[in-house]
């Protein structure tokens, strides 16, 4: 039987200044758990699995909503693994993520891999909203298969938009019933891990690094918008990690320094 589940975070200032949660709901496979945040004046809420899923025919989301000046990093405390369904007709699973930041809000949206089992059909939306002084950093990772096997079906959409206009929209699809291709030396060269950290710092309005390489394979776009685009692939998730963060070390010092 599919599973029908939407965790709900939203996260203000009170009267003092202090963040507060007049919402922080869980259902079914997401639980969430206010965290001890890293960053002074900053809060954190963590997902924690309490069950396998998403599993095929399941519709799981996550919506949070970053109140004006809050800072917030919303992080897991495992992989999500995309799992086959309980039978051929199942259908695909779809996982729906909305995030929206306020004026002056920071949103750190970092969940843990993206693991796409063998057998397995997710179809994952991420959609974004974001004020003009809002700032955003968010990291994605997908793996194409467990140890030693092949990867499932993925198809992953990001939408990002600052002020209602689009600031990025892009798409991707992996495994059976995905383009021809997707396997390709022009796309993946047989690596099996696949990031992206996006970051939208309106500092960048006026110091936004420039597209370059970060490697053999990343990297860094700069965009049309106070944002940078990290993509990169690698052989497994331990490399793909350290690529990702080396990235985000050093915008996050370009952009308070």
């Amino acid at each position: 039987m599919s599973v029908r589940a939407t965790a709900r975070v939203t996260a203000l200032r009170d009267s003092r200044g202090a963040t507060s949660f007049p919402v922080l709901e869980s259902e079914g496979p997401l639980a969430l758990r206010r965290t001890r945040a890293t960053a002074p004046g900053s809060a954190r809420v963590t997902v924690v699995g309490a069950m396998s899923a998403p599993l095929g025919g399941d519709r799981l989301a996550i919506e949070v909503r970053v109140g004006q000046g809050v800072q917030l990093t919303v992080d897991a405390a495992a992989a999500t693994v995309a799992l086959p369904g309980p039978g051929p007709d199942a259908g695909p699973a779809h996982y729906d993520v909305t995030l929206e930041a306020g004026e002056g809000a920071g949103l750190n949206w970092r969940p843990e891999q993206l693991i796409s089992a063998h057998g397995s059909h997710l179809i994952m939306r991420t959609t974004v909203e974001l004020a003009a002084t809002a700032r955003l950093v968010l990291r994605e990772e997908q793996i194409l298969g467990r140890h030693g096997e092949t990867t499932g079906t993925l198809i992953s959409r990001l939408t990002v938009r600052r002020t209602g206009r689009p600031l990025l929209d892009q798409q991707v699809a992996y495994g059976p019933g995905a383009p021809g291709g997707w396997d390709g030396p022009a796309v993946l060269g047989g690596h099996r891990a696949v990031g992206q950290l996006l970051v939208v710092e309106p500092a960048f309005d006026e110091k936004a690094p420039d597209t370059r390489l970060l490697g053999p394979t990343a990297v860094l776009t700069r965009l049309a918008g106070p944002a940078v685009l990290v993509t990169a692939v690698a052989t497994d998730a331990r490399e793909l990690r350290a690529v990702l963060d080396r990235a985000a070390d050093e915008l996050t010092a370009l952009a308070t320094g």
